[in-house]
């Protein structure tokens, strides 16, 4: 059986962790801080849990640099909870507004005509005829798991609702691979542009599937003033803490741990603490259900997380330990470059993985585009996607202990995972391997 330090895992996720914070965790699984019980049963309302809690939040915020108007939250669900959770937390916003604006509405009308105002039935009429005409959510549709958000947004409220602005495949014969150039996007005007704007616009940053990640923030999605703020929602699952990240330029992050932050089990959650009480208030469930729109399940209420400092319900701590442990490594590994020295790493392995592909290109096809390759999943297909030949090559690989190569279930291949944990070692391994099976393949 081969060692830990012997196999080199580029899994897609769960993903590595790092040999150290695994060596602690065994311990503190233990005893946990000369308690003589161990982490994972602790009460999650405990002082030693609280701390967990505040320690991780501020390796986050010191790693990302992240303002003191956003808040921190931490859940469960994975970011295919939080699919759900923007669109209950961002319709609910958006119709809230918009009752507001129409109450404004009203009273001018009964100060300019002197009639009485409308209440009851006609005031939900009314209102009831803005949101069927006004509320539209925006998703650029860029990958599989992009697309799996907004159909979770059109099963929760209706497809009527979903302003699918991007659709990929369009532009590459059905399949994902580019990303079109912005002035192809149909996003839903803002109040700037005669709109009345969308309630969010939902993007993954990284397709883990289909290795497609947008190189920079989309420039057509900056605020260029108070009525041109598009409210723009990030599932950054599999990048998360690999690049930096200007969090101003979001309403929300959100990313699943189980890629580079730490172990299965809970999700990230950065949200400007303007979107929450008392600084937004939200549409009453008894309104939403009125007008047809669904309502959340409390466990994935942001509002209520963020009151009860993410312990309304049993958060696993041993968890966010985990993820805590990993990000404080990362900052004491790189100190005041913070995330800018686990950006340059990421670049470089990713980098030596391109370039050996891009050499071979007989053997090896890149399956995206250039222009959006992700510095995290590294999709290829091999000689030309004969399965024969892609079998062949994964399990030359095991061979080397070089596992966890195969691409989704949803479209085969070979899928590299270049996380955080992955050691330049285990990189420079693979390009060897790469190498070697070329060459192989040139003479066979």
């Amino acid at each position: 059986m081969p060692s830990r330090e012997e196999v080199c895992y580029f899994g897609a996720g769960p993903a590595p962790l790092p040999t150290s914070v695994l060596e602690e965790a065994s311990k503190v699984l233990l005893n946990y801080n000369d308690m003589g019980i161990g982490i994972a049963e602790i009460s999650h309302r405990s002082p030693e849990a609280n701390k967990v809690l505040a320690d991780t939040k501020n390796a986050l915020i010191s790693l990302l640099d992240i303002p003191e108007d956003y808040e921190i939250l931490f859940l469960q669900g994975g970011g295919s909870g939080e699919f759900s959770a923007a669109v209950y937390h961002m319709v609910s916003i958006w119709v809230e507004k918009c009752r507001k604006r129409l109450v404004a509405e009203i009273e001018r009308e009964v100060a300019t005509t002197g009639q009485p105002a409308q209440v009851g039935p006609a005031f939900q009429e009314r209102l009831r005829k803005k949101v069927i005409e006004g509320l539209k959510l925006d998703y650029l549709v860029t990958g599989s798991w992009s697309l799996k958000a907004s159909q979770e947004a059109a099963r929760l409220i209706g497809a009527e609702y979903v302003n699918v602005a991007l659709d990929a495949r369009k532009d590459n014969d059905g399949k994902f691979g580019k990303i079109p150039a912005e002035d192809q996007w149909s996003l839903t005007p803002t109040k700037r542009e005669d709109g009345q704007g969308p309630a969010m616009v939902y993007y993954c940053d990284n397709e883990t599937v289909d290795g497609v990640e947008f190189p920079s923030f989309p420039a057509c999605l900056e605020s260029q003033s108070e009525n041109d703020d598009r409210l723009v929602v990030a599932d950054m699952s599999s990048n998360f803490i690999s690049r930096r990240v200007d969090v101003r330029k979001y309403a929300v992050i959100f990313g699943g741990a189980q890629k580079n932050i730490g172990n299965t089990g809970i999700t990230i959650i950065i949200v400007r603490k303007s979107l929450l009480p008392p600084q937004s208030e939200l549409a009453s469930p008894q309104l939403l259900r009125s007008l047809g729109l669904s309502v959340g399940p409390v466990v994935l209420d942001w509002p209520t997380i963020a009151k009860n400092n993410s312990l309304y319900n049993t958060l696993p701590i041993f968890d966010v330990w985990v993820a805590g442990r990993v990000m404080k490594g990362l900052n004491d590994t790189y100190q005041a470059k913070k995330i800018l020295g686990q950006e340059a790493v990421s670049q470089k392995k990713s980098d030596i993985i391109y370039w050996v592909l891009d050499k071979y290109p007989n053997v090896y096809r890149v399956v995206p585009d250039k222009s959006v390759r992700s510095r995290m999943n590294i999709c290829v297909r091999i000689h030309g996607a004969d399965p024969e030949k892609e079998k062949e090559f994964l399990d030359g690989a095991s061979k080397w202990n070089l596992l966890g190569l195969k691409g989704h279930r949803s479209i085969g291949g070979v899928r590299i995972s270049n996380y955080n944990a992955v050691p330049l070692p285990a990189v420079e391994k693979l390009l060897h391997y790469l190498e070697s099976y070329a060459r192989k393949s040139a003479t066979s």
